[in-house]
C-alpha cells in the first residue's frame, strides 16, 4: 500500500525542520533573542544590579532631547556620504579592471585586494592612527612632504578627522565588496562584450552599456548593505578619536557606547537609541527597495 502524497510532503517537511531546528535555535538564541531584551530594554531603566523600573518612553524622550543627538546624526550622516562618495565606487572599478586581467594573475590581484580584510580591524586600525601622526615625522606627513603639503593635524583637526577615518574604512572594507563584484561578473555573458566590439563600443561603453547593466541588482544590494553599514560605524571613531575632536567624529553608535558605559550607566537610553535606529534603517530600506525594485528587473 502506497503512503499518500501529502503524508510523503509532511515527513519531508517535518526531516527538513529538524534538521535546520538547531541552526534555528542559535539563531533564535543569539539573534531574536537580544532584539526582543532591547525592545524591553528601551522601556524600562536598569542597570543590570537591581530590579527594572518601568518607565515607558522615558528614555526615547530623554534621547531625542539630547543636544548631542543632532552632532551623532550629523556626523554619522557625513561618514555615509564619504563612505558611499569614495567607497562605493572604488571595489566595483577595481573588480572591473581585475576581471580584465589574464586569469593566471587575477586570482592574485583578487587576493592582494582582499588582504586588508584579514588584518585584524583593532589592529589596522591602530596602525591608521599611528601613520595619523599629526606631526611632522608621521607617516603621511612624511610622505605629502615633497608634495609640498603639511605637516596635516589629521585626526587633531575638525575638518579632517573624519575624511581620515573614511579613508581608513574604505581600505579595510573594500576587499570584500571587490571579491563579491568579481563574482557577479563572472555571470556576464561573453558575447553581449562581443557583440559590443564588434559595434565599435570601447571600453568605458562596454562597462557602461554592457557591465553595469548586467549586474546592477549585486550593485544595488551592495548598495544598501554598504549604507546600513556605514551608519552604524562605531570602532573606527571609537579607537581613533573616542569621538573628538570637540565631538567632531561623535556617531550615533559612538553615543549609544556612551550613554551604557559612560559612566552613567544608561542602558535604557542606549537601547532606546539602538531601537530608533533600527526603525529607521529598516523604514529607510523598505523606501530603498521599494525604489529601486523597477530598476532590479
Amino acid at each position: 500500500m502506497s503512503v499518500p502524497r501529502s503524508r510523503r510532503r509532511r515527513r519531508g517537511s517535518l526531516a527538513a525542520l529538524m534538521i535546520a531546528l538547531p541552526a534555528i535555535l542559535v539563531f533564535a538564541a543569539f539573534s531574536w533573542w537580544p532584539i526582543l531584551r532591547g525592545a524591553v530594554m528601551s522601556v524600562q531603566k536598569t542597570n543590570f544590579l537591581g530590579p527594572a523600573e518601568w518607565v515607558g518612553l522615558d528614555n526615547f524622550v530623554y534621547v531625542l532631547s539630547d543636544p548631542l543627538l543632532l552632532t551623532a546624526i550629523g556626523n554619522t550622516l557625513l561618514f555615509v556620504g564619504l563612505a558611499v562618495l569614495f567607497g562605493f565606487p572604488l571595489p566595483l572599478a577595481l573588480a572591473v579592471v581585475i576581471s580584465t586581467v589574464r586569469t593566471r594573475r587575477r586570482g592574485l590581484y583578487a587576493a592582494l585586494a582582499y588582504f586588508p580584510v584579514i588584518v585584524p580591524p583593532v589592529v589596522a586600525i591602530l596602525l591608521w592612527k599611528f601613520a595619523y601622526d599629526p606631526a611632522a615625522t608621521g607617516l603621511f606627513n612624511t610622505l605629502l612632504a615633497p608634495l609640498g603639503i603639511g605637516p596635516l593635524p589629521w585626526l587633531n583637526s575638525g575638518s579632517l578627522a573624519m575624511p581620515a577615518i573614511v579613508l581608513q574604512a574604505t581600505w579595510a572594507a573594500a576587499g570584500t565588496s571587490v571579491l563579491v563584484y568579481l563574482a557577479a561578473l563572472t555571470a556576464v555573458r561573453p558575447d553581449l562584450y562581443e557583440a559590443a566590439i564588434l559595434d565599435g563600443a570601447g571600453i568605458w561603453k562596454r562597462v557602461w552599456h554592457v557591465t553595469l547593466p548586467q549586474i546592477r541588482t549585486v550593485i544595488l544590494i551592495m548598495m544598501l548593505l554598504q549604507l546600513i553599514g556605514a551608519t552604524q560605524v562605531f570602532t573606527e571613531p571609537f579607537l581613533m578619536t573616542s569621538g573628538g575632536p570637540q565631538n567632531a567624529t561623535l556617531t550615533i553608535l559612538l553615543l549609544m557606547y556612551r550613554y551604557a558605559f559612560g559612566g552613567s550607566a544608561d542602558y535604557g537610553a542606549a537601547t532606546a537609541l539602538g531601537v530608533l535606529l533600527a526603525l529607521v534603517l529598516a523604514f529607510l530600506s523598505f523606501l530603498y527597495l521599494r525604489a529601486t525594485r523597477r530598476w532590479q528587473s
